[in-house]
């Protein structure tokens, strides 16, 4: 699928208008886990979501210290989780039986459901750990659905090879003709987009995207800009921009090359009831998770 063919289907709709930035925010240290530390960027009191995401996580050192103790096993109700590695070596075990080893270029996307209690838990003692966590809400009439896991190994995720040295790695979602293993026609109320986007310097990209859906851009790697001309918006890495209304988006490398991640969901405009790793609908429905939790019936 070439630049040329992206663009065209975008134009070939009744409009096209291009999104712009109408918010940025840089993430806050913490750590997580046994002591994990790492940069959460959505779920802070500065960015609280982006509906239908409750949290976004980047974590990156190499410093074993600060990523050896790991993620022991934790409950979660409510959402989905996707993970995504970059560079670093993850087993994931859960109460379900799966299992499965998350490694540079893959991940795993896991529905919590009505419960499940997993861990994450490094296989390596030195190099660099590198990665994203995202939490995605799941509507009201998901939350209590069973509980599911998908691994993804580097293999399993397609690239779109765009003009002008442009690849799109596709996790969720499609670019022209290339479809992400985690797909709209998966039965997920969100219909969720997951990119990775590499340009060249000098390079930009225009993506079409759904007018439906709430979407956001991270820069994990050298500086981009969204938007076109006077009115184009400098983001440098780690500044997460959020997109407003359009159905596509320009991204631009600057100083050289750049990749960032483009996410995006339907929102779905329901209650937020969050205690932890439970995530529902109303305040009675946290308690009942946590009383369940308690009496092992996850």
């Amino acid at each position: 699928m070439t630049l040329a063919a992206v663009k065209a289907t975008a134009s070939a709709r009744t409009t096209s208008t291009p999104r712009s930035v109408v918010r940025t925010v840089f993430g806050m240290p913490t750590n997580d886990g046994a002591g994990v530390k790492l940069t959460r960027v959505i779920g802070t009191p500065h960015l609280r979501g982006v509906d239908p995401f409750l949290m976004l996580d980047e974590f990156r050192s190499d410093e074993p210290q600060d990523y050896l103790a790991g993620f022991p096993s934790h409950p979660h109700r409510g959402f989905e989780t996707f993970t995504y590695m970059l560079a670093g070596r993850f087993r994931h075990r859960d109460n379900k039986g799966n299992e499965g080893l998350l490694e540079a270029g893959g991940g795993q996307w896991m529905t919590a459901g009505r419960g499940i209690v997993h861990s994450e838990m490094p296989e390596q003692k030195e190099g660099l750990v590198w990665g994203f966590q995202l939490w995605l809400n799941l509507p009201a009439k998901d939350k209590m659905r069973a509980p599911g896991y998908r691994d993804l190994q580097a293999a399993d995720i397609p690239t779109a090879t765009l003009d002008g040295g442009v690849h799109v790695r596709v996790v969720a979602g499609r670019v022209g003709e290339v479809t992400g293993p985690i797909s709209i026609g998966d039965d997920r109320a969100t219909e969720p987009l997951f990119f990775e986007v590499v340009i060249p310097e000098n390079g930009y990209v225009t993506l079409p995207l759904p007018t439906s859906h709430a979407v956001f851009v991270y820069p994990f790697e050298g500086e981009t800009s969204i938007g076109e001309g006077a009115s184009a918006k400098a983001l440098a890495r780690g500044e997460l921009a959020i997109l407003g209304d359009g159905d596509t988006v320009r991204i631009a490398s600057r100083n050289g090359p750049a990749r960032a991640i483009v996410v995006g969901g339907k929102p779905l405009r329901e209650p937020v009831v969050q205690y932890g790793p439970f995530v529902m609908n109303t305040e009675a429905e946290v308690r009942k998770a946590l009383r369940d939790f308690q009496l092992g019936q996850f």
